[in-house]
C-alpha cells in the first residue's frame, strides 16, 4: 500500500503503526526520519513562520482566512504522481493542516482513485479511535489494536497512580498573543493527568479569550503549549505568562511533540503532565518535554 500523510498527527500514527516503508507523501511539517527522507516526497507547503512572533502568526493566519486564502499549498501533481493507495487528511482546524475537501477537488480533477480517510478528533478516546482507523484502512487492524491497548494501559498506569490525590486546578494556555483557551482533546489530557482543567473548553474548538478569564479561574498551575512550538519557543513565551500570573506556577511544555498533535504521543504529553502536577508520582519526563519558568 502507498500511504499519504497530509497532516503530521497522521504521519506520527503511521510511523507508529510500523507503516514508514509506506509512506510516500507527506507535509513540510511532518517529521520524517532521515532513513526515509529520500524517497518520502513532499505534497503539501505552507508558510515557514519560524522566526515570526505569535503575534505575527496570528495576524498573518487572520489576514489569509479573511482573504479567503489558503494557508497550505497542495502540489497536486506531485500527488498524481504517487499514485497513492491512501490519503490521510482533516477538516478539523483550517490553520493546521489542509481541509480533506481541498483533496477531494484534487483528486476529481486529476482523475485519482486513492481512499482518502479524514481523521477529525476532538476528544484523547477519539484520537485513540482514529488510530484504529488508520491501521483498518491500512490493512493493520491487529497491530492497531495492540497499539491502543498499550497506549491504554499506560493512561491506566497514570490514573493509578495519582487516584485519591488532590485535583490541581490547571489552565492550558494554547496561544500566547492572543491568548487561547485550550480546546479539543487537551483538557482531557489535563484530566487524565490527575488535574482539573480550568478556562476551557473539552472537546470543542480553541477560542480567543483574554487573560482575566484565565485569572478569574483561579488556576494551581498554568501550562503554556502554543500550537507548533517545541519546548524552547514554548518556554520564550511562558515568560511573558508569568506577568500574567504572580505567584503561580508556570511551566511550558513541548507542544508540538507532546500535547497538540492528534496522535500516540499524546499519552506522553499525559505523563509528562502527571509529573508536573504530581512530582514523583509518574517517572520524571524525558529532558526537553517540560521546563518550569519564571
Amino acid at each position: 500500500m502507498r500511504l499519504v500523510s497530509l497532516l503530521p498527527s497522521a504521519t506520527d500514527i503511521v510511523h507508529a503503526l510500523g507503516l514508514g516503508p509506506e509512506l510516500v507523501g507527506v507535509t513540510f511539517e511532518c517529521d520524517v526520519p532521515a532513513a526515509d527522507r529520500a524517497r518520502t516526497r513532499v505534497v503539501v507547503g505552507g508558510r515557514d513562520t519560524r522566526g515570526m512572533s505569535p503575534g505575527d502568526i496570528d495576524e498573518y493566519v487572520r489576514a489569509q482566512l479573511a482573504a479567503g486564502a489558503d494557508l497550505y499549498t497542495l502540489h497536486a501533481d506531485a500527488l498524481a504522481d504517487l499514485d497513492p493507495d491512501l490519503i490521510l487528511t482533516q477538516d478539523l482546524c483550517r490553520v493546521c493542516a489542509l481541509p480533506s475537501g481541498h483533496v477531494a477537488e484534487a483528486l476529481d480533477h486529476l482523475g485519482c482513485r486513492a481512499d482518502v480517510l479524514s481523521l477529525d478528533p476532538y476528544t484523547l478516546q477519539e484520537v485513540l479511535g482514529t488510530i484504529l482507523a488508520v491501521g483498518e484502512r491500512a490493512g493493520v487492524p491487529d497491530r492497531a489494536e495492540a497499539l491502543v491497548a498499550g497506549l491504554r494501559a499506560r493512561l491506566a498506569a497514570v490514573a493509578a497512580a495519582v487516584a485519591g490525590r488532590p485535583r490541581p486546578r490547571v489552565a492550558v494556555v494554547e496561544w500566547v498573543d492572543p491568548p487561547f483557551t485550550a480546546g479539543h482533546w487537551i483538557p482531557d489530557l489535563v484530566t487524565a493527568a490527575g488535574g482539573e482543567p480550568v478556562a476551557a473548553r473539552p472537546g470543542a474548538r480553541s477560542v480567543q479569550t483574554g487573560w482575566q478569564v484565565f485569572r478569574d479561574a483561579a488556576p494551581d498551575v498554568v501550562l503554556v503549549t502554543p500550537c507548533g512550538f517545541r519546548l524552547d519557543g514554548a518556554a520564550a513565551q511562558a515568560e511573558a505568562v508569568t506577568r500574567e500570573f504572580p505567584g503561580t506556577p508556570v511551566w511550558a511544555v513541548d507542544a508540538d511533540a507532546l500535547v497538540v498533535r492528534a496522535g500516540p504521543r499524546l499519552v506522553d504529553g499525559v505523563e509528562a503532565i502527571a509529573a508536573v502536577l504530581h512530582p514523583g508520582t509518574v517517572p520524571a519526563p524525558s529532558a526537553g518535554a517540560v521546563a518550569q519558568v519564571g
